[in-house]
């Protein structure tokens, strides 16, 4: 090998040298604990819930619960009266009463000597948690190699999930070395050195969920050295050796490295932190870190943790802010300071922050968020497009790495997710937001998402998605991507019960229908379907009862709390339902044209036609794959 005594190697070649020599850690070398003892953890496979969260009708607001219709016509004018046999007084979550679907906030309530007055009338399921509303049972809750944060942690155990399968720790051995260290606590004299680097460098490597184990301080001895870094070696996964790096008389540590396995690169071109050594003894990583503390800490930093992260998938965060523009409104109140959860988007060079729900029960925006927007006090907040600063929770690399996916929902996406992070050594990650096909749209016509999941039909041509795209695209914008065909169709409770034989049994007295937002596809087929049946939305008790994922409609359906919902098979077997088949559509991705040829959007074309994908396409059910990944138009 070629001399590399303290040259200066600049930092990403000295990355390019050193990374590839080490894989990373499979999965199988894996074990099953409890989540009380998984904080900081990996996930060593995908984890899915096993429960609705809430899984049963909630009361969100302290108030009254009573049948909406009993509150039409109330105005400041003609105040409607109710009487106590009319409604039932509840506490926020609270289930709803028997036969009401609307609560009235307290505040709202007009209270008399027998009776109680409303000023304004109740809408349908207002103020109620919806069984699911936060997430359903069979939704992915974490992708492989996750990291188990507080958040992941409590979403996991309101899911019904209790232990979890995680990836084995690393063993990281510190060796202290050199004659004017001392253990710390000594009497010191002249020309001595309290060993506390171990303890410093040792606390950081715990944070990023390591098991740290410190040797004796180990004399200038090349002999004493060797045969430590030696035993290191040969029982951890790591070995940090600390001082000894520099090119002093006594400073052994490439020898001892030499002369037991390789020396990659000795010299960094950074400062502080120069003199560093990266060698190997077998497949174990041997590294020399400078005897300065802050030298130690930058080759932490900038070598240690990207091995770290390469070799065992540690999610190991760097703490930056980063400017980005925002993609709504936000209102704030100018009684507090307030944190807004965000996920980021980075298209076309520029960062998108899309706020998510500030819901106190939406315990999963821990799991989607990237970052904090904090509102100071005396802001009243933001309007879309103001740039603002944005505390991250997660390394800017990786969310630069992300392929932001908004639009449709279908279970497809989480299983996508999964595939591209279980990819060896994989940098690119998917996320995914559910605002139905036309929110899709939006989003990549506002620079927000790279791609969407659209499944637009149009009434005049009977064609999916291409027409939809060129009434609200120009040439050249975005490139349509052929995906695949599924069914959908009445997902019924098992054995249907309400002996329902299609849509139009949907208008019979007593059935309870529950929808899909507006804009969603699923939303489109209904209506288009509706309407040549000669049925009116009015007709349809639960039309406006909205969900925004097919699993959260099949939720509702499971739980007895609706008789039918329009969705997909693969929803419906999740939850064990019966299914009525209705249409078979073809659900497409929408990719913009300028993120068209990234590695992100091309690692996912890729997974798309993987036999592995057809696999889990064909487990989930409802399925058809024709010419997947086919452009359907050209940019």
């Amino acid at each position: 090998m070629e001399q590399t005594y303290l040259k200066n190697t600049p930092l990403q070649e000295a990355l390019n040298i050193y990374l590839p020599v080490f894989g990373t850690q499979p999965t199988a070398a894996a074990e099953q604990i409890p989540v009380t003892q998984a904080a900081g953890r990996i996930t060593a496979e995908a984890l899915y819930a096993r429960l609705n969260v809430p899984h049963y009708l909630s009361c969100a607001m302290d108030g009254i619960a009573l049948l909406a219709s009993d509150t039409f016509g109330a105005s400041d004018l003609e105040p409607v009266a109710l009487t106590c046999d009319q409604y039932t007084v509840v506490d926020t979550g609270d289930p709803l009463p028997d036969g009401c679907d609307a609560v009235v906030m307290v505040e709202e309530i007009i209270h008399r000597d027998d009776h109680i007055q409303l000023l304004a009338p109740a809408t349908p399921w207002q103020h109620i948690r919806q069984i699911g509303e936060d997430f359903s049972a069979g939704d992915m809750l974490l992708p492989s190699y996750s990291p188990l944060t507080p958040g992941a942690l409590g979403t996991l155990v309101a899911g019904g999930v209790l232990t979890v399968p995680v990836l084995r720790q690393p063993t990281v051995t510190l060796i202290p070395t050199g004659d004017e260290i001392v253990a710390p606590g000594s009497d010191l004299q002249p020309g001595q050195i309290a060993e506390f680097n171990s303890t410093l460098f040792g606390s950081l490597l715990k944070t990023w969920g390591a098991l740290v184990e410190t040797t004796a301080i180990i004399p200038d001895r090349l002999d004493a050295l060797r045969q430590a870094v030696q035993a290191a070696a040969a029982r951890s996964d790591l070995v940090l050796v600390l001082a000894g790096s520099s090119a002093g008389r006594d400073d052994y540590t490439t020898q001892a490295i030499t002369s037991l396995g390789d020396v990659f690169c000795h010299g960094l071109a950074i400062r502080p932190g120069k003199p560093a050594i990266l060698g190997r003894i077998g497949s174990v990583p041997v590294i020399g870190l400078p005897g300065y503390p802050v030298s130690g800490l930058v080759v932490l930093e900038e070598i240690v943790a990207p091995l770290l992260r390469q070799i065992f998938r540690l999610e190991i965060p760097v703490r930056p802010t980063v400017s980005a523009h925002l993609s709504r409104r936000l209102i704030s109140s100018l009684k507090y300071q307030e944190y807004i959860r965000v996920r980021l988007s980075r298209v076309n060079g520029r960062y998108a922050a899309i706020p998510l729900e500030r819901g106190a029960g939406l315990v999963s925006s821990f799991l989607k968020a990237d970052g904090w927007l904090v509102v100071p006090q005396d802001c009243e907040g933001y309007e879309s497009g103001d740039t603002v600063e944005i505390q991250l929770l997660r390394p800017l690399s990786a969310i630069a790495q992300t392929l932001s996916v908004i639009g449709s929902h279908d279970p497809l996406l989480d299983e996508c997710m999964d595939l591209l992070a279980r990819e060896p050594a994989s940098t690119i990650e998917l996320k995914s937001s559910h605002v139905g096909s036309f929110g899709g749209l939006l989003a990549l016509r506002r620079g927000e998402a790279h791609l969407a999941g659209i499944h637009l039909l149009d009434e005049a041509s009977g064609e999916y998605n291409v027409p939809a795209v060129a009434k609200n695209f120009q040439p050249g914008e975005v490139v349509l991507v052929e995906g695949v065909y599924r069914q959908q169709g009445l997902m019924v409770a098992a054995g249907n019960p309400a002996r329902l034989s299609g849509l139009a049994d949907l208008a019979r007295l007593g059935i309870r229908y529950v929808n899909r937002q507006k804009g969603a596809g699923t939303r489109l087929l209904l209506d288009y379907q509706l309407r040549q049946l000669g049925l009116e939305p009015n007709q349809i008790n639960g039309y406006t009862r909205e969900e925004l994922t097919h699993t959260a409609v099949a939720a509702q359906i499971k739980s007895g709390s609706a008789d039918a919902g329009l969705g997909i098979l693969a929803a419906a077997r999740i939850f064990g339902l019966d299914f009525i088949p209705v249409a078979e559509e073809r659900y497409d991705f929408l990719i913009l044209a300028s993120a068209f040829e990234t590695p992100a959007v091309q690692r996912f074309l890729a997974i798309l036609r993987s036999p592995a994908f057809r696999d889990r396409l064909d487990r989930l059910g409802g399925y058809r794959i024709d010419q997947i990944g086919r452009v359907l138009n050209h940019a």
